[in-house]
């Protein structure tokens, strides 16, 4: 290192100066949770290192003793957390301590907002800003570390005041040390208050929450004794003396290697929490040992909750890889195809390599076995589990549903595993969701089609007009809310051999449903009666819609848009509107009422003069009605404002 130490101070980012406010205004009731967070940081920074030193071996130089240490000096009210893992350059110090915006820190704040309560937990480990919480306890917080590899370490300090100072360091070997400079309550000077450097107290709480850490998790304990004769007897007049013992403080016995009779499911909570740093119980645990040509053992969690971000973001965490117990590999997405990217877990397998590589993932046929097992576990864990206990199940499509539709839709050879699982409102349901299978039981048997209708809600979909002669007939009609849900309808096409019909496509035909074919052919009399009228209508009207036609679907309202069973719907259309693809357009079909009394005024202004203001006025007025009902603005608000006016001003 030069003579000249590179020093100096900065400003946090404003979203991590509003996070550590509320870290030192404690916003969470919990917070022993920050020595959690920070030897699971200690547990991911050996592992890092470990995997580097696969292919750098000299990254590891003599020290091949893997721990992480606690180090409580109860005279200074300090805590220090140590580990010997990958440590962090310069830079790497200011891009993950000086600014956490890559951690989802905005969400993280609304979120907190949104809650309006004091949350205990939770959310720390869902938005991973645990580092942060030490704040929570700590006056003031300095970091030494350095990079495997590197020859000059970093010290990193901030009171948590807006800036924090960055320095070179000179530590002497890799790995990171957290100091924690204790709040007088967190050192033992308040009764009321927890003391972190009482040993005792450290102790619990590792057993607590990182009894499961695979890296031995060390503290040294002093106690005075005396010293010891030839025989190995206590000397009885001689003084009492120190002795500092280093304990082991966790168990690291992996859970998944235990038979699952001697498990308890807390057990499995814990490690699940530890491991993916989630404050909440897994919903559902599978945990399994296969022997024979393929050899593994695998532990896997099904979350209770979606992170904030698991929609958006591009790449879906995988499985955890481990070779007899020792860690190969995070995120091993070719495991489990992305529909069920939201399991959580591991496979622990005495054939993988720990060297091995992406590329011998793509290639590896024991890998794809495994894939499909697991795969085939989830399903039916799942199906079981909407079965016999569909509160549970309820919870779980709450915040998983769209990726089993996304796989529906993306993945032709999931449709036929995947349409078990999917639930929808129906007009029948109430609150409760059903099945497909659900809804095709309980069909009249001359029904020909499985009904669904798109909108926001229930309250928005049950005004449809479109709803009206399936109301009239009693029909049971899925709702469908979800932006992808009639993507997902389009993509299974048919289910146990009923093909799925819209309520707002094409030529809704529902001669099954009443056993006579009398009303539609009264519709069929009506359009070859009315041929004049409705061509004006559509001459009008112009490319605005593809077709005017009498409608066999009304009951009570004067008119409805329609799609047409070929290309998109209009709800598609909307969609694709809001991702700025406006060149995909609906084939818009125009029914009115013939038994409405605005299809006899249009009929008298028809007879009047076709050429007239008046009906010109009408028509569009009738196609803006049904743009409207259709939640789509009409195409010139201020004329459509202006034609009511005049119609109002004219009534007598």
């Amino acid at each position: 290192m030069s003579d000249k130490v590179k020093r100096e101070t900065l400003e946090f980012q404003a979203e991590t100066r509003q996070l550590l406010d509320l870290m030192v205004h404690s916003i969470y009731t919990n917070r022993e949770i920050f020595l959690r967070e920070l030897i699971s940081n200690c547990s991911d920074a050996i592992d890092k290192v470990r995997f580097a030193a696969l292919t750098d071996s000299s990254l590891l130089g003599d020290d091949k003793d893997f721990a992480i240490s606690l180090e409580p000096d109860e005279k200074k009210g300090t805590l220090a957390v140590v580990d010997n893992g990958i440590g962090m350059t310069y830079q790497e110090v200011i891009d993950n301590l000086g600014t956490i915006a890559r951690s989802g820190t905005r969400s993280f704040l609304e979120q907190l907002k949104q809650s309006g309560q004091t949350p205990d937990g939770e959310l720390i480990g869902q938005f991973g800003v645990g580092f942060y919480s030490a704040f929570m306890v700590a006056e003031q917080v300095t970091v030494l570390t350095q990079k495997a590899g590197g020859k000059t370490g970093v010290k990193w300090e901030s009171t948590a005041d807006g800036s924090y100072t960055v320095e070179e360091y000179d530590k002497g070997s890799r790995g990171t040390k957290v100091i924690l400079k204790l709040k007088p309550e967190f050192r033992g000077q308040d009764k009321d208050g927890d003391n972190f450097t009482d040993r005792q107290t450290l102790q619990g709480l590792v057993k607590k929450y990182s009894d499961y850490i695979r890296y031995p998790i060390r503290m040294a304990f002093i106690s005075e004794k005396k010293p010891l004769d030839k025989d190995g007897k206590e000397v009885k007049d001689a003084p009492a003396a120190p002795v500092v013992e280093v304990k082991t403080l966790n168990s690291m016995v992996p859970l998944w290697a235990k038979p699952k009779t001697e498990i308890k499911r807390e057990e499995y909570n814990q490690l699940y929490k530890e491991m993916f740093h989630d404050w909440e119980d897994p919903l559902e645990v599978l945990h399994s040992r296969l022997e024979g040509s393929v050899e593994y053992a695998n532990l896997l969690f099904i979350p209770a909750r979606a992170p904030f971000d698991f929609y958006n973001r591009e790449l879906k965490s995988g499985i955890r890889l481990y070779s007899r117990n020792v860690f190969v590999m995070s995120d091993c997405s070719e495991l489990l195809p992305d529909y069920l990217g939201f399991v959580r877990g591991l496979v622990d397998s005495p054939d993988f390599s720990l060297n091995i590589s992406r590329e011998i993932l793509q290639h590896s046929k024991q890998l794809k076995t495994i894939g499909k097992n697991l795969e085939k576990a989830v399903l039916k864990a799942l199906e079981n589990m909407l079965k016999t206990d569909k509160p549970k199940y309820n919870k779980f499509w709450a915040e998983f549903g769209r990726a089993i539709k996304i796989g529906i839709y993306h993945d032709y050879g999931a449709r036929e595993k995947l349409q078990e699982l999917l639930l929808f409102h129906t007009s029948k349901s109430g609150d409760d969701a059903v099945t497909l299978a659900d809804y095709v039981g309980r069909m009249p048997e001359k029904q020909k089609a499985i009904y669904y209708a798109t909108g926001k809600d229930a309250a928005s979909i049950a005004r449809l007009p479109q709803m009206e002669g399936l109301r009239d007939r009693d029909v049971e009609v899925l709702y469908l809310y979800d932006r992808v849900d009639e993507f997902v309808i389009d993509a299974l096409r048919e289910y146990k051999g009923k093909k799925f019909q819209s309520i707002s496509r094409g030529d809704l035909d529902l001669s099954d449903l009443t056993g006579d074919d009398d009303q539609r052919q009264a519709a069929e009399k009506l359009q070859e009666s009315n041929k004049s009228l409705l061509k004006a209508i559509k001459d009008t009207l112009g490319e605005k819609v593809a077709e005017v036609r009498i409608s066999s679907r009304l009951k009570d309202s004067a008119v409805c848009l329609v799609s047409s069973d070929q290309g998109i719907s209009l709800s598609m259309e909307k969609i694709f509107q809001e991702m700025n693809q406006s060149f995909f357009k609906a084939r818009r079909i125009l029914e009115i009422n013939p038994g409405h009394d605005l299809f006899a005024a249009l009929n008298r202004l028809y007879e009047l003069s076709p050429k007239s203001d008046e009906f010109r006025d009408f028509c569009f007025l009738l196609y803006d009605q049904a743009l409207l009902i259709e939640g789509i603005l009409p195409d010139d608000p201020v004329k459509f404002a202006n034609q009511v006016a005049r119609l109002m001003a004219a009534a007598k």
